[in-house]
Formats: C-alpha cells, structure tokens, sequence
C-alpha cells in the first residue's frame, strides 16, 4: 500500500510549475480576501435548479464507514475508544441509574471520505489566493483557508461512470481522465457539466478495500492534468471520485499530484476522496443534488465528510 501513498502530498510544494509561473494564479478573480474559492459559483438561483432533480426521494450515502483498518494515507491512522466516565463499579448515576457511553476520537482527519481544503496543498509554499505559508498555518489551526469558512456545499451533482465507459468493474491503475474521455462519458450518459456543478468520477476503485489493500494503495485510475483544467475551466465547485488521490497514479509527468495543485491552490476548486459511487452508478444516476455540510474544524486543513446524494 505504501508504493504511491508514501509520496507525501507535501511533495507537491517542489516548485512543480516554477516561481515566475507561479504569480499568475496568486490573485484570485474573487478578490484579495476571498477564502472559499469555487464555493463562489454556488448561488439561490443554482441551489432550486438543483433541488429540482429530486423526482423519488432516494437517498445515498457517499461517505464510507471508518475504522482502525481503513486504508489511509501514510502515516495517516484513525482509532476510535467507548468509555463510560464516572461509572466504574456502580450501577448508574442518580435514583433512575442513568447511564451512558461517549466515544474518543484520535487520528487524523485525512481518513475514509475527506474534502480537501484550499489550505492543503500549495506549490513553493504558497496557496490558494497568494496566502504563503509562513503567513497563515499554525499548529494550533490554520489562520486563514479554514475547511470552517467552506459553506454548505448544495449543487447539482453529475457521475461519470467511467468504469462503464472502459467495460469493466475496476478501471486499471494510471488511467488518466483527460477531455476526450470526459467528453465522450458526458456525451454517453446525455449529460453536460455546468458552472456551479459537484462532478464524481466512478472507477470502482473502492471496492478493492478489504479485498486487496495493497492494489488499492499502490495506485489508482483518476483524473488527468488537461482534465482538471478543462473542469476547472467549466467553473465546477467540486471534484471527486472513488479513489484515494482523485487524480492517475502513476504520474502523468514527473510531477507529484499536479492535478491537485491545478484544482486547490491554483483555481479553489474543493477535492472529495473516497467518495462511495458503487450504488449511483448501479442506478445509473448521472444527476442528482449533492449536499454536503462538512464539521467545521477551525483553522483545519480537511474534514472526514458523507455527503448525500437524492433523486
């Protein structure tokens, strides 16, 4: 498992696109202090259109159950412990005996289903919007680009089932999804991509947990470099998939998790991971409205999430 995870997604701050190149993306069309990047393009009028495409009701998680043995990012783990404070040899609290259980959470947040903040990844050290890293992390919580100031993500969500679209139930390691495949799955299923849209990829990847962890981590199918910028160029709010990383690994190019500096520092577009399209895509559910109302961590850089899709 550790083959692809253990590049860090701190790699990703090499100087992939050089320093004078990195200027042009440092402003953001939302202004000086625009903190929400893609959020923007969310709007009333988009959010009634989308609650229009529920016709049944149906409802699908998209979040996947965690535990000690979910795979994760190294060196990335997640434990969770029930005690029962103050009752240790006694049958309850007060006269009716009341008793209670809570749980105890230690591990990261980067774990199972996750939305990427625009404070995760940068390139040279700088992030979304021009912030510099010097400027705004602390170990007590980020200062500025908090998952907090993310609002409540109410779209139109779109599945492309490229696990259909290469006949068959896994798609292979270091497919890349560029616009000719993008166009041709969109064409397939009569849909389109609008500005304001959340778009999930199916690749059947995440039905390899527990199965075989270690393929699960040693790659995946996902998103290429020209398809993030032909995305990004659509004006979506969110990008996602099946997988761990979104993007194809191995590598396009020599460059580490490019598709990620594409989408978060460089145009504010939000990244879910391990998102669970098994059922969606056995319905053959292409549009949907997504909403998803993250824990608002204070100064954090990601959130374990389950989104909802309804039909």
């Amino acid at each position: 498992m550790r083959h692809a995870f253990v590049l860090c997604c701190s790699a990703a701050l090499l100087g992939t696109f050089g320093t004078a190149s990195a200027q042009d993306w440092t402003k953001s069309k939302w202004g000086p202090n625009d903190e929400i990047g893609a959020a923007n393009y969310m709007t009333p009028e988009l959010v009634v259109k989308a609650a229009g495409l529920v016709k049944t009701g149906k409802t699908y998680a998209l979040g996947i159950p965690v535990d000690s043995t979910t795979p994760a990012y190294p060196p990335r783990a997640f434990k969770i412990t029930i005690v029962q404070p103050g009752q240790a040899g006694i049958p309850g609290l007060g006269p009716s005996k009341m008793t209670y259980n809570d749980d105890i959470i230690e591990g990261w947040v980067g774990v199972g289903s996750q939305l990427d903040g625009l404070g995760h990844i940068g390139v040279e050290h700088v992030y979304y919007n021009g912030n510099k890293l010097a400027d705004f992390a602390d170990p007590t919580g980020l200062k500025k680009l908090g998952v907090e100031k993310i609002p409540p993500m109410v779209a139109r969500g779109v599945l492309l089932d490229m696990a259909a679209h290469y006949g068959t139930d896994v798609v292979k390691e270091g497919t890349a999804f560029n616009v000719k495949e993008i166009e041709e799955v969109v064409k397939k299923q009569g849909v389109e991509i609008r500005q304001g849209d959340v778009v999930i990829f199916h690749t059947g990847w995440l039905s390899l947990i527990g199965k075989d962890d270690k393929r699960f981590g040693a790659g995946e199918p996902g998103l290429g470099v020209e398809g993030a910028k032909y995305l990004t160029g659509k004006g979506v709010v969110a990008v996602g998939a099946d997988t761990w990383g979104l993007e194809a690994v191995p590598f396009e190019t020599k460059n580490i998790f490019e598709v990620h500096q594409i989408l978060l520092p460089m145009n504010g577009t939000y990244i879910l991971e391990n998102m669970n399209t098994a059922d969606l895509a056995k319905d053959k559910a292409y549009e949907f409205l997504f909403v998803l109302g993250q824990p608002r961590f204070k100064g954090g850089v990601q959130s374990m999430i389950n989104p909802v899709a309804i039909r």
